[in-house]
């Protein structure tokens, strides 16, 4: 049986080069990997800032997600 990716899973994707996060949103036509967060910067347009932080995103389709090796998931983390 293959890997299913699922949202809140950690992977490392062995591709050239390799990339690690979070699984950040996981449907059967593809996955997001959270590479990573920063501060968004202040808007001088906008009073109320909604989201506070820029997400880097890697896509990857089903055709490569035998490349993805789960290493944990957020939920067990918490549960330790």
């Amino acid at each position: 049986m293959s890997y299913v990716p699922i949202v809140d899973d950690y992977v490392i994707w062995h591709c050239e080069p390799p990339f690690e996060g979070w699984v950040y949103f996981a449907d059967s036509e593809y996955v997001t990997i959270e590479i990573g967060v920063k501060d968004k910067p202040p808007c001088q347009y906008t009073r109320n800032e909604k989201h506070k932080k820029i997400h880097t995103l890697l896509l990857c389709y089903p055709s490569r997600w035998h490349e993805l090796e789960y290493v944990k998931n957020r939920r067990e983390c918490d549960e330790n």
